[in-house]
């Protein structure tokens, strides 16, 4: 292949380093109205009076709404394929506020120094309830975080609001107890993974303004631009037809912008008011009132025989979705999604879970999306059971994890298409030294080195309900332009999609315009998340590709008057067979375009995927832990993963060190806090610490390519599987080095250190 498999440079990563690209911001009009938020100093209360009068005098302030001013609608804000499963909960102004930065007023004025100083002359009066602030405590406390009638949802997702139980699943196979009283050593423990802070570049922003034939057209940096619509659509009630949503360039989104955030505040103002208007969230909005992943905990028991076989699995989860459900089922389903199948020799596996309404901001989807927290829970766990079973972690791994061709118990009886987990753990075990460092060996000076392991699962795209669409024009000039829903948010995706389409082709790079992200000119893409932008979007690509080769083929031999089976096609002529006759791809675009063709020649097609085929990585830490302090520095972390074909090695190479470097994050430095009111102790960056470039040691990224039949090219996801092995993976290090098994991320020095205390 001349294109597939290549490390071809982004097509826009010379502008992007050259600061050309244009933001949502740079695309707003100078006179566009500033939009603030007045946002809840209260985690639960409700607003008994409000005064905006002295606000409203102020000149330059265009309008004031508060939650008498707004539609009565609940709708959700999560970015998913309807029949959305999230709950209707939310309201765009509501008269409870559920946590400290909730939305109370929308201020819209011709400068931001105006906005800012009538939100200061708003008077609100609230009337405080106890908040529901510690999520162990959520099931069945006093105060109800929605008590409201009106709150709905598409299908049941086991949603108890009595009991601030906002979704429930369950699923079992086999008779669990039976099997863990056969087992001969059986091994459990709790663990709780933290909320974690998608830290991105660019914060939220959107700009809306109406067009001349008053539609509300909406620009905003988001992962969804379809879902965005629909949003917008439930929430101002009017006509998806009369809104259009284009995504520009994006400044990182981590899955924090498949949640909607301000789109609905610019665009109610631009329906009041007539007027554009340009909201931007600041830093601290950003941290406190948007989303995080979810924090978690996490009960796991496993059982194996003597063998080292695992026989039985068990899991418990409780999540906390904050204020508002969104992603709630569907994080905490996936939990369970991307563990239980990991291991395919057990004979009975149990997943009970539920995710609780508190009083703190919204959890949402985050890379990863339920499978880190899972991860770091099973995974340590795994490791736990070695030691019990006194054998190598990476043997214990080795015995247990599925093949290609086998099935497991939740998998409705679907094959492993591809799979090279055995390969990556091999390779990981010979990069990192394993044989040679395994567990700990002295460093001097008091410290320690070790090493931990950890393997992972994902999926790619969500069987039976991920689709997305592709259209690639043949233009009048012999270029070609490829038209897509998907999101591209640095993740290099416009490349790799015209990869894809040059291959087919065989065409150069060059010759291929991209478009993407407008909901009035792109195909249908539900955006870019659960790690379906190559897999899916891929697949859609390719197979527009394949028709649109066969249009040129079908009409040069029609040209030059000869039948479909004597021509041939290179790339740039279509030729006869025997060489005798030729026509330019030039000239058959201008023929078909501009000639008496009549019909431009377009390729298009829809990918639905029935499956959800897995990558896999094997993560391998080497840290060097102080025993005076509890310091922990990582030294080495290699990752091997098998993530099918890889379309582009460098883009795959890249997107996993900035995974990886999350999964550092949140294994040693960053979490989500709350004081004991409910205000967000780290919202900026002095108090929200993330790893540095000399905090993430050398990381190490190698490729063990399998080939997966569904997928374009054989190709399966990278982008969210390779953030869930650094917790478990440190953690296990930290153990082995100093015997301090710590279950609450993320692990610091003090944790260390007053473990090494007992």
């Amino acid at each position: 292949m001349k294109r597939v498999g290549q490390s071809i440079r982004k097509i826009d990563g010379m502008a992007i380093a050259m600061g050309k690209p244009v933001y949502t911001e740079d695309l707003a009009m100078a006179n566009a109205l500033v939009v603030k938020i007045l946002r809840s100093p209260h985690a639960y209360a409700k607003i008994t009076s409000i005064d905006i009068s002295k606000a409203e005098s102020l000149e330059g302030v265009e309008c004031i709404l508060t939650y008498k001013d707004v539609p009565n609608q609940r709708f959700t804000l999560a970015g998913q394929s309807y029949p959305e499963p999230s709950p209707y909960d939310r309201l765009i102004l509501d008269q409870i506020v559920r946590y400290v930065g909730d939305e109370v007023a929308i201020i819209a004025a011709a400068d931001e120094k105006t906005a800012l100083l009538a939100m200061k002359k708003i008077k609100v009066e609230y009337e405080v309830r106890e908040p529901v602030l510690d999520f162990e405590q959520a099931v069945g406390h006093s105060s109800v975080v929605h008590p409201e009638e009106d709150l709905s949802f598409n299908f049941d997702i086991g949603l108890q609001k009595d009991q601030n139980i906002t979704a429930s699943y369950h699923e079992e196979a086999g008779d669990v107890e039976e099997e863990f009283q056969r087992c001969a050593v059986v091994v459990e423990d709790v663990y709780y993974p933290q909320a974690q802070a998608h830290t991105m570049m660019e914060t939220y922003r959107s700009f809306t303004y109406l067009d001349h034939m008053g539609r509300l057209v909406v620009l905003s940096s988001t992962q969804v631009p379809f879902h965005i619509r629909r949003q917008l659509a439930r929430a101002l009630r009017i006509p998806a037809t009369n809104i259009r949503v284009i995504k520009p360039r994006i400044g990182g989104g981590f899955g924090g912008k498949q949640t909607g955030a301000g789109d609905v505040f610019a665009g109610i103002v631009t329906l009041k008011t007539g007027k554009p208007a340009m909201i931007i969230y600041d830093r601290k909005e950003t941290f406190s009132c948007t989303t995080s992943r979810h924090a978690m905990r996490l009960k796991v028991k496993l059982g194996a025989d003597h063998e080292g076989f695992i026989r039985a699995l068990d899991m418990e989860v409780l999540s906390d979705t904050g204020a508002y459900g969104e992603h709630a089922p569907t994080v905490l389903s996936c939990v369970g999604h991307y563990t239980l199948p990991l291991y395919n020799k057990t004979r009975a596996v149990r997943f009970d879970g539920k995710a609780v309404y508190t009083n703190k901001m919204p959890a949402g989807a985050f890379r990863g999306y339920g499978a880190t927290q899972g991860t770091f829970a099973l995974e340590s766990t795994v490791n736990k059971l070695a030691e019990q079973l006194k054998m190598d972690p990476t043997e214990i791994r080795l015995k247990n994890i599925s093949k290609v061709g086998e099935t497991f118990l939740t998998g409705q009886g679907v094959m492993l298409g591809s799979s090279s987990l055995d390969r990556c753990i091999a390779k990981g075990k010979e990069l990192i030294g394993w044989e040679e460092k395994f567990p700990s060996r002295d460093a001097g000076n008091n410290k320690v080195r070790a090493v931990g392991m950890a393997i992972t699962m994902q999926g790619s795209g969500i069987a039976a309900i991920g689709t997305a669409s592709a259209e690639i024009r043949l233009n009048d000039d012999g270029n070609f332009t490829l038209l897509t829903g998907a999101t591209d948010m640095g993740t290099g995706c416009d490349t790799i999609l015209s990869q894809m389409a040059a291959e087919i082709l065989e065409i150069p790079m060059e010759k291929m315009i991209v478009n993407a992200g407008d909901t009035d000119t792109s195909p249908y893409d539900p955006g870019s998340y659960a790690s379906s932008t190559t897999y899916v979007a891929g697949g859609a690509v390719v197979k527009a590709a394949e028709e649109l080769k066969g249009k040129l083929l079908e009409q040069g031999a029609a040209f030059l008057e000869v039948s479909l089976q004597d021509v041939e096609y290179d790339g740039s002529v279509v030729r006869t067979l025997s060489g005798d006759r030729e026509i330019s791809l030039a000239k058959l675009a201008e023929l078909t375009v501009l000639g008496t063709g009549n019909l431009q020649l377009v390729g298009y097609a829809t990918q639905g995927c029935e499956v959800s085929p897995p990558p896999y990585v094997a993560g391998f830490a080497e840290v060097e832990v102080d025993r005076e302090t509890g310091k922990v520095d990582l030294i080495n972390y290699v990752a091997v993963i098998d993530c099918g074909t890889v379309i582009n090695p460098n883009l795959a190479r890249i997107q996993a060190e900035g995974g990886i470097a999350q999964g550092i994050g949140m294994a040693l430095y960053e979490q989500v806090r709350y004081d004991e009111i409910g205000r967000m102790a780290t919202n900026s960056f002095m108090q929200y610490k993330i790893p540095t470039r000399k905090d993430v040691g050398k990381v190490r990224i190698e490729f063990e390519e399998s080939f997966e039949p569904t997928g374009p090219f054989g190709a399966k996801s990278i982008g969210e599987v390779v953030a869930n092995t650094p917790p478990p993976a440190i953690s296990h290090a930290i153990y082995n080095a100093v015997g301090v098994r710590e279950h609450h991320l993320p692990i610091t020095p003090e944790k260390v250190f007053l473990g090494m205390q007992k």
